[in-house]
């Protein structure tokens, strides 16, 4: 018996020692972390499109459905309309001339407008395309 009081003690030790490290738990609200909303508009809704190229090279540019690629210069910006009537999904692609992966940002700086804003960066290859979708749903590839 006298030989399992001390190993008993050893583990409760170091049993003890372990839950001394454990965080507690903060339980609550997401009140102030609260992640943001999806990006999205009212279906059928007119929508404008900024796409501002923010990179150090030339981007590649298409509307799916409407436009032939075009070349975006470093700091220039392009605006166009879209009517989801004619264009049920509509799409915008882009890549950078040099290959570069390009990173994303969209953000809907009011209530009919899609800013989309192209970065260097992300992994290769990088975001390719921005969708909205016929539901008002934006999405990022």
């Amino acid at each position: 018996m006298s030989k399992l009081l001390p190993a008993t003690l050893v583990a409760i030790s170091l049993l003890l020692n372990c839950t001394q490290s454990l965080h507690p738990a903060i339980a609550g609200t997401c009140a102030s972390k609260c992640p943001p909303p999806p990006l999205g508009f009212v279906p059928g809704q007119l929508v404008n499109v900024e796409v501002v190229n923010r990179t150090a090279s030339i981007v590649l540019l298409e509307k799916v459905q409407g436009t032939d690629a075009f070349p975006l210069r470093p700091g220039q910006e392009v605006r166009f309309q879209r009517w989801t009537g004619t264009e049920p999904n509509m799409s915008v692609v882009f890549w950078d001339a040099t290959a570069l992966p390009l990173l994303t940002r969209v953000s809907k700086p009011n209530d009919d407008t899609l800013r989309i804003e192209l970065r260097p960066g992300g992994r290769p290859p990088g975001d390719r395309t921005i969708y909205i979708l016929n539901d008002g749903r934006v999405t990022v590839f």
